[in-house]
């Protein structure tokens, strides 16, 4: 093989991109990678030379921190220019930036899949993969961390969401996306600073962190009660980072046993650390002990989290490398 191929390697996990609609008009996992491969019209035009594995028939709702850790294990295996995942979107951006999170190296690793499956009008799987495999395989590509491919529009993994259920242009992102491909060419137009990097090979899977959205009306109850549960907690805030009062006792409890960090829930933005005073406010929190989740949404918020405590950081190492997220 000559040395300038390009080589790619594209990883299934099932998910709507996997899926056909059964007797009953359901759908279900069934496309192996080799299926995915074949129906992506252009891929032999390309001259990328790929190799596919079936890791996982799962819809994404179903995939494990297990699974992902495996799959991390197996991406650091591969001797190939970049690498594609393809799942349910579901759990897009979680894979994505635990990925981020947790491999190293400048190789592109693309999460893509589908909102419509492969039985229906207008699958939108084809296109994604091609644009991803397209995205693994440049050189442009090369260092900006793990992304995430859609509608041939590149997101970095620590801004990219799922903000639509249904509609084929459901990922987006904050500022915006970071490139895009157009004309058969990868175009990357800015580069997110590095992610922290996770040691995953010392994570315990007995570890349970949650996301509690708070509301109009919460009184701390459950959160009290939730927090006999978990060893860490994010807390996806009003606004720039802010809560009933009457959640603010329990917090400040919760603050002194476990790690709990205070993100937003509007997705996109800052918390705040001194614009607002009232209790219950950005700084009030902050000052009680909580942590800021910064920009990160409460799910990416979740992911740092949750790898942090796996891997036996305390609460001041989980809240320095909290504070170098931008």
């Amino acid at each position: 093989m000559a040395d300038n191929v390009r080589r790619v390697a594209v990883i299934s996990l099932g998910g709507t991109i996997a899926m056909t609609a059964q007797t009953d008009g359901s759908a279900t996992p069934t496309l192996s990678a080799d299926d995915l491969i074949a129906a992506v019209p252009g891929l032999a035009d390309t001259g990328i030379q790929v190799e596919v594995r079936d890791f996982r028939r799962l819809p994404g709702a179903s995939l494990s921190f297990s699974d992902l850790f495996e799959l991390a294990a197996t991406i650091e295996t591969l001797e190939v220019n970049g690498v594609v995942v393809t799942q349910g979107t579901d759990t897009i951006e979680e894979t994505a930036y635990l990925l981020d999170l947790v491999t190293t190296g400048d190789m592109p690793i693309v999460v893509t899949g589908a909102m419509r499956n492969a039985s229906m009008a207008g699958a939108d799987g084809p296109a994604n993969v091609l644009a991803a495999i397209r995205t693994a395989a440049s050189a442009e590509a090369r260092g900006t961390g793990c992304v995430v491919v859609f509608g041939e529009e590149i997101h970095a993994a620590r801004w990219v969401r799922k903000t639509h259920a249904t509609s084929p242009m459901a990922f987006t992102s904050y500022p915006g996306p970071i490139g895009y491909v157009a004309e058969d060419r990868v175009r990357i137009l800015a580069r997110p600073d590095a992610a922290p990097t996770i040691n995953r090979h010392s994570a315990t899977t007995s570890v349970r962190t949650t996301v509690f959205t708070v509301g109009i009306g919460d009184d701390g109850t459950l959160l009290q009660a939730l927090g006999d549960h978990v060893d860490g907690l994010v807390v996806a805030a009003f606004g720039a980072g802010h809560v009933p009062m009457a959640c603010v006792d329990t917090l400040t409890d919760l603050a002194k046993r476990m790690p709990v960090i205070l993100a937003t829930r509007t997705g996109s933005g800052p918390v705040l650390r001194q614009t607002y005073g009232f209790p219950g406010s950005e700084s009030d929190l902050l000052a009680r002990g909580l942590i800021s989740g910064s920009t990160l949404d409460p799910v990416k918020a979740r992911i740092l989290l949750q790898l942090l405590v796996m891997t036996g950081s305390d609460k001041d190492q989980i809240a320095q490398v909290f504070s170098t997220v931008s």
